[in-house]
């Protein structure tokens, strides 16, 4: 009797660019009116090829200020909560853009396996290692993501200067080590880029 066969990995979900375009549009409007973006250590983001884009999680606008201080060509994907698909409308414009959910109330696989599709298509995948808006303890996700996934990992901070926004990019860390060494590697960039005046 012959082996069953397996059904063929469903695909990375794609990035549609118009729709992509028009969230940062409006999400950049409160960004814009609020006092500005201000990037620093863009020359450290790699121009081509897999990436992970690690930063802090202190607002819903996060995501969105790290998108918009990102080169034009890099187009990141963001594993997000799950609770916000539950808006079909906000939903659908997450998903078309590239994104997508992820629940962080226990290991979710399916989620695992799309974050590794979108790394090896050579794509962005962004992700807080935190986990949750304001969290102090570092999961162990990135690290596992990036060393399954062979992708360096851009560490970024994200603050506020005044009113104007600021994203600080850190140079790209080699997916090296054990997870938990790594990500000790991952939460001390970050804090090192936060603490940088």
């Amino acid at each position: 009797m012959s082996a069953p066969v397996k059904p063929p990995p469903s695909p990375a979900p794609s990035v549609n660019l118009p729709v992509y375009r028009i969230v940062q549009f409006v999400t950049g409007l409160p960004m814009w009116f609020g006092g500005g973006l201000t990037v620093e250590g863009r020359e450290h983001v790699p121009m081509q090829g897999r990436l992970i884009v690690a930063g802090n999680h202190a607002t819903a606008l996060d995501p969105f200020v790290i998108s918009h201080a990102l080169p034009g060509s890099r187009h990141v994907q963001f594993m997000a909560k799950k609770e916000l698909f539950d808006n079909r409308f906000i939903g659908w414009f997450i998903r078309t853009g590239g994104s997508f959910p992820v629940d962080r109330e226990g290991n979710d696989v399916g989620a695992v396996r799309v974050a590794l599709r979108i790394l090896q298509n050579e794509g962005v995948l962004g992700i807080f290692p935190e986990g949750t808006r304001g969290g102090t303890e570092l999961q162990g996700g990135v690290a596992l993501l990036a060393l399954k996934g062979k992708s360096p990992v851009l560490p970024a901070a994200v603050f506020r200067r005044g009113r104007r926004w600021v994203v600080r990019f850190g140079p790209p860390l080699a997916p090296q080590g054990g997870i938990r060494e790594f990500t000790e590697r991952i939460g001390e960039a970050i804090r090192a880029l936060k603490e940088t005046p």
